[in-house]
Parts: C-alpha cells; sequence; structure tokens
C-alpha cells in the first residue's frame, strides 16, 4: 500500500480513536502539513465517510455522532484465527500487536466481539518467555521482502561485543527461537551463511538483485545448527550407543549437533558453560555413551552416578 493511502487510513483511525482531533495534531502525528490533512477530509469525505469540521478554538475533525465503520466480516474460526495470531504475536515482543487487537475489536461485530474478548482472557502459553528485545516492524518487513525477492540489504549491525558496523547482507529467512527472533543471511564480504539477531540489526536499505539461496536450503535448520554452535567454554564430544533416529528424539537441534556414526551409533557435538549439565544431561538419554572430550566431563558424570546411585539406595530402605 502506497505511503499516502496509508496515511489517510492512519487519519481515519485517529478519527475514530477520539471525540475530535485538531489539524494540527493530525498534522504532526502522520507526518504531514494541514492543507494535506484537508485533502484527506475531502478524500473520506467521497468515499462517503461523514467527516465534519469543527469551527473555533477547540474545533477539529470527527466522524458524525453515532456513525461507525461497517463490521469486519470474519467467521468464527477466522476470528478466532486473527486473535490468537495477534495474541501470539504479542507475545513475541512485536509492537503492533496491541493496536492491531484494538483495531480488530473495534469493527467486529458485537457478539464476535464479545467472544473474541473470552478468548483473549482464557488464552494461556506453557512457554511464557518473550523477545528479550523485541525486533523493530520496519526491519522484520524489510528482511522479509529481501529474502522473497532476492534482494541484498545493507544494515547497521550491533554485535554482543564491540562497535556497530554495516553490513551487507543476503537474508534467506527469518526464524523465531525461544522468543528471539533471527535473521539466517549470506555475508556478502565472505561469502558464508551466519545467523543474525533481528533486533541488533537497523537502518536496513534495500539493494540490488542477489543470487538466491543454495536449492534447498532450510532457514530453520541453518539457525538451529548455527545456534547449537555458539562459542560457549567447554567444547564436548560424545560418541552416543544408539542410532540417530532415536537420538533426535531426544536432543533438539539447537542444542547439539548429531552426526551418524554407522547404523547404532551417533556423535554429539556441542559446547557448553556447565560441564554438570552436559552430564546430567547424558545421564537422562537412557543410552550407553563413550567421552571423547572434554577429560573433565567424566569425573561429572561419575558424580552424577554416585548421586543417582544413593538415591536408589535411599528408596531400597
Amino acid at each position: 500500500m502506497s505511503r499516502p493511502a496509508t496515511r489517510l487510513l492512519g487519519f481515519l483511525e485517529l478519527l475514530q480513536g477520539a471525540p475530535s482531533v485538531s489539524g494540527a495534531d493530525a498534522a504532526e502525528r502522520l507526518g504531514v502539513d494541514g492543507r494535506t490533512v484537508r485533502r484527506y477530509v475531502e478524500a473520506l469525505q467521497e468515499l462517503g465517510i461523514p467527516v465534519e469540521g469543527q469551527r473555533g478554538a477547540g474545533g477539529g475533525y470527527r466522524l458524525r455522532p453515532g456513525y461507525r465503520l461497517p463490521p469486519l466480516m470474519l467467521g468464527d474460526d477466522e476470528a478466532t484465527a486473527v486473535v490468537a495470531g495477534l495474541l501470539a504475536t504479542r507475545r513475541l515482543g512485536l509492537a503492533g500487536a496491541e493496536p492491531a487487537l484494538a483495531k480488530v475489536r473495534r469493527v467486529l461485530p458485537t457478539t464476535l466481539r464479545r467472544r473474541a474478548e473470552a478468548l483473549e482472557g482464557a488464552l494461556a502459553f506453557t512457554d511464557a518467555r518473550a523477545a528479550a528485545v523485541p525486533p523493530v516492524g520496519e526491519t522484520l518487513l524489510a528482511l522479509a521482502d529481501a529474502a522473497r525477492r532476492h534482494r541484498r540489504v545493507e544494515a547497521t549491525y550491533a554485535p554482543a561485543s564491540g562497535a556497530p558496523r554495516r553490513r551487507a547482507l543476503d537474508p534467506f529467512g527469518v526464524v523465531v527461537h525461544a522468543g528471539r527472533w533471527y535473521v539466517s543471511a549470506r555475508a556478502a564480504e565472505s561469502g558464508e551463511v551466519r545467523t543474525f539477531r533481528v533486533d541488533r540489526l537497523g537502518d536496513v536499505a534495500l539493494g540490488a538483485v542477489t543470487d538466491p539461496p543454495p536449492p534447498g536450503f532450510d532457514p530453520v535448520a541453518a539457525v538451529t545448527r548455527s545456534l547449537a554452535r555458539v562459542p560457549y567454554v567447554h567444547p564436548v564430544r560424545v560418541r552416543l550407543h544408539a542410532p540417530l533416529a532415536d537420538v533426535a528424539e531426544r536432543i533438539p537441534p539447537t542444542l547439539a549437533e548429531l552426526t551418524a556414526d554407522g547404523t547404532e551409533a551417533t556423535v554429539l557435538r556441542m559446547r557448553a558453560d556447565s560441564l554438570r549439565w552436559v552430564a546430567e544431561l547424558l545421564a537422562g538419554l537412557g543410552c550407553a555413551f563413550t567421552i571423547e572430550e572434554p577429560t573433565e566431563l567424566r569425573a561429572h558424570v561419575g558424580a552424577v552416578a554416585e548421586r543417582l546411585r544413593a538415591a536408589a539406595a535411599a528408596v531400597v530402605d
């Protein structure tokens, strides 16, 4: 939708949300001048929407009292999908979710609106995590557009450490994991496919058409592999005496890289800050294993084994 049309709808939204709106206030909030606001009034009137002008010191513009836009024609299933989707989006931290919900509430028919509001009050999520730093909606839209049309972007990226700098990226897809938003993209300077936090990207500008991703490229798989390689303190390599298919059901790809070692064994590679946590993870897999690195992990596995033996003896007694 063009910017003028977007601003026209924004002006209509202002009129719906307040008893009256002054021309100066509308101009400031829409980023236009007073003459343009008057053109918006004329355009809405031509569409049959009764915008009235009020004279005097407290004057401005308002919708004729009692006028309401036609109800949004959604069926029960459609309204459920819209409301549930916006609630999930709000939980992920996007700033536009709450005002979008307010707009949907306003234009639903009365009975359906009450049922949608009941859904808002009743719906809950087992995973309460939200995005630590929500991404900017404009940034998300630009990255998604670039991925769809195979366009390069120029953006400022602020890494966890170090100064922000401009990066040239070829986005392949946006992925949400554990409340955070990531973009899988090819770094133009190195040609490597990397994972970037969307909330750390800013000032995104679309560039020229570039090469598409490799055939069969999966952004979700790329991001999960990248997250499994986050450089924690301890590199871990363990040979699990179980087929890859069995192990993959118990260990998510964001936690570790799993590689088949023949038909009856799997090599697990991961990095971790706590070897005790790794030992407890291995103990819960229900299969034999051989620790290849680091050697310090063996002591932690022994300590977990001792705790389990002590707990089993206490149960028997």
